[in-house]
């Protein structure tokens, strides 16, 4: 499995306050990059997989809705965590 415990745990870690703080913003839009960037490597190789597409627009959109939030709230975190995580350009 690409996504184990112990690699979420790290991902909240280095986006969040602490590695069980799963609830953060940061860390959730942290968990969907990593999340959006292995299925994005699926679908290269299998180009036919709609049910895997679908999945990737709708957790596209899911970052989007956090990250519009996350904007609204507070600017300054938002643009930390586009820069760490490097989305916009």
């Amino acid at each position: 499995m690409y996504l184990t415990t112990d690699k979420k745990k790290e991902i909240f870690k280095d986006h969040s306050k602490s590695e069980i703080d799963s609830g953060s913003t940061e860390g959730q839009v942290a968990l969907f990059t990593f999340r959006i960037a292995h299925l994005t490597g699926h679908l290269k190789l299998n180009k036919k997989d709609k049910t895997t597409q679908r999945s990737l627009v709708l957790m596209v959109g899911k970052r989007r809705k956090l990250l519009e939030y996350l904007k609204a709230k507070d600017i300054e975190r938002y643009r930390a965590i586009i820069k760490k995580l490097g989305l916009r350009k």
